[in-house]
């Protein structure tokens, strides 16, 4: 079912405020009572979301509470149920990312029942344990609270000749040995209609050994892809990056054959969607049906919206597989994805950041990119006033870009020269001169948008560094950012002079991994390099092949994957789910509202 229209109950507990009282006088929504659901679930303010909204549901409220509390704003309703349903229509208008809903004097008189609310699509992408979904539109009084109604979680797909996942470790080489020789028989004699169904890691309900072998293949070949595997002592495995690709990296249907097939891959592909009102829905449609598409894919129209929410959906399902980065790097529209992970802007803000740069890049006339084989100082003769230097990814690589006649001269004089020159599919002058209107446009609609200081680390191919709290929190930051040169060779030295990681490239076309596997650190094997998805548009099942391929190069670097999310990716799909008014509606006992 989809879950752009739905909100969700992520967390439910029991506050009591204060010692409890003799006599029964209903409890007041006071300011000390604010602070007690703000803190309810373990975490200081400063780690809720900037646009988190506090419904207080109480019939006796303190008159000197204010509509702002520890700055956040605070709503009244007279009931719980009220405030449920008004907590659905501001995450639904944009007013709130999340809302702690109090329902004072539940379940006795002297404690709060308090709801985390957040809209469903988002908490399903973001691993939050759904506990169900409001059910708004029931035929019950309004003062009441909102019946829950479950998610549906998984719908089963289980096509036998579907790439699967195959995972074994041992205690020592012997053992691995010993466990593959087990194994092979099993992969050998199995029907291939229970392949689906066999368990993702052998050997079952022991931790996993560090010494791995990973396999991925489809029923017939499987039992030759385990034989043939190498295995990998993972004593010491490297921590994570999550590489994110901008504009040049998008190709027609990139990542199609993940949605409707992954559940937080197409929640967070349509949470990130939602956000962009009915033209979310065309982005959608053209991605989908790309032969039929209103827009081509290279159109910033296309291109940027879209990237964004396959970017931003790549990085949910890493994430969901229990893996956590230890940092994030992106490129030129990657770099607001990897600001998103790292708490710098929420989801919805950050759509609104991407729509702000297509609206105003649009009015720009047009011009495009060029990647070149060449360093930035061979280039800079060949600059001229409407043609500056795009992006430095690496050695011998960088890309110009400008409007489109004196970036069509500049091309014909470097290949009249001998270099190579490639075109990059882009139709606006991103990071040149002549972005410079679209810039000082979006500086004013970003001074409306909350920036935080990164919760973690965030390197900046603006800075080539570490993106600092002031960066961060500055609009002029932001906007500069489609006028400004990405320095991404900068940047990606810095982060693998800091450790030795694996870098993952949550995009389309690989092309950072291309750029990574030429530096230094990458070359000599102390850094390593994987994509999540191929390096040219192919089947829908290579894209799912290739996702596999990354799981399991994370498990033979030593990480240790929540095999249920992993098995999803050959056991969902939601593409003959019931309709969401098909699902069976069910109320939550009074007894279970402690979580």
């Amino acid at each position: 079912m989809s879950l752009t229209s739905h909100s969700a109950v992520v967390r439910r507990l029991i506050v009591s405020p204060g010692p409890a009282r003799q006599e029964q006088a209903p409890l007041v929504a006071s300011a000390a009572a604010v602070s007690a659901v703000l803190r309810a679930f373990g975490r200081s303010p400063e780690d809720l979301p900037a646009r988190t909204v506090v419904l207080i549901g109480s019939s006796a409220v303190d008159p000197g509470l204010g509509a702002e509390h520890e700055g956040f704003t605070v709503r009244t309703a007279a009931t719980a149920g009220l405030a449920l349903r008004r907590a659905h229509h501001e995450l639904h208008e944009g007013t709130a990312d999340l809302v702690l809903v109090a329902g004072f004097g539940e379940p006795d008189a002297h404690t709060i029942t308090v709801y985390a609310v957040k809209r469903a699509a988002e908490a399903v992408a973001e691993g939050d344990a759904v506990l169900g979904v409001l059910d708004v539109a029931a035929p019950h009084g309004q003062q009441d609270a909102p019946p829950l109604r479950p998610v549906w979680q998984n719908p089963r797909g289980t096509d036998p000749d579907r790439h699967r996942l195959i995972l074994w470790s041992g205690r020592t080489a012997d053992d691995e040995v010993r466990v593959r020789a087990e194994l092979l028989p099993m992969l050998g004699g199995v029907h291939r209609e229970v392949y689906p169904a066999l368990p993702t890691a052998v050997p079952c309900g022991t931790p996993p050994g560090p010494i791995r072998g990973a396999a991925v293949a489809v029923s017939t070949l499987a039992a030759r892809a385990v034989h043939q595997a190498r295995a990998v002592d993972v004593s010491r495995s490297r921590p994570v990056v999550l590489l994110f690709p901008g504009q040049g990296s998008q190709h027609a249907g990139m990542a199609a054959g993940l949605y409707r097939r992954e559940p937080v891959f197409t929640a967070a592909v349509d949470a990130a969607l939602s956000h962009m009102g009915e033209e979310g829905s065309r982005v959608r449609d053209d991605w989908l049906d790309p032969q039929n598409a209103a827009i081509g894919i290279d159109d910033v129209r296309r291109a940027q919206p879209l990237l964004f929410a396959i970017d931003y959906a790549l990085g949910r399902m890493i994430l969901s597989w229990g893996v956590r980065p230890t940092a994030f790097l992106g490129h030129s529209a990657g770099e607001l994805v990897a600001a998103t992970f790292a708490g710098v802007v929420s989801l919805r803000d950050a759509v609104t950041m991407v729509q702000a740069r297509v609206r105003e890049a649009v009015k720009i006339p047009a011009g495009g990119m060029l990647a070149v084989a060449a360093s930035e100082e061979r280039l800079r003769p060949y600059l001229t006033d409407g043609v500056g230097i795009a992006a430095v990814n690496a050695n011998q690589q960088v890309m110009l870009a400008g409007s489109r006649g004196p970036l069509n001269d500049v091309a014909d004089r470097l290949r009249a020269d001998g270099l190579t020159v490639v075109t990059v599919p882009a139709t606006s002058p991103f990071h040149s001169p002549a972005m410079a209107p679209a810039s000082d446009a979006i500086e004013i609609d970003y001074r409306d948008i909350p920036l935080r200081e990164p919760k973690l680390p965030l390197y900046s191919g603006y800075t080539g560094t570490l993106m600092s709290p002031e960066a961060a929190r500055s609009p002029r930051f932001w906007a500069d950012q489609i006028t400004d040169t990405v320095h991404f060779r900068d940047a990606l030295d810095e982060l693998l002079a800091a450790d030795d990681v694996l870098l993952i490239e949550a995009g389309p076309r690989q092309t950072l991994t291309a750029f990574a596997r030429r530096h230094r650190s990458v070359r000599l094997g102390a850094g390593a390099v994987s994509p999540l998805l191929p390096a040219r548009p192919g089947t829908q099942e290579a894209d799912r092949q290739s996702v596999l391929n990354a799981a399991a190069r994370l498990w033979t670097e030593g990480h240790d994957l929540d095999l249920n999310a992993v098995a999803r990716l050959w056991t969902w799909s939601d593409e003959d789910a019931p309709a969401a008014s098909d699902t069976k509606v069910s109320r939550i006992p009074a007894e279970s509202l402690v979580a």
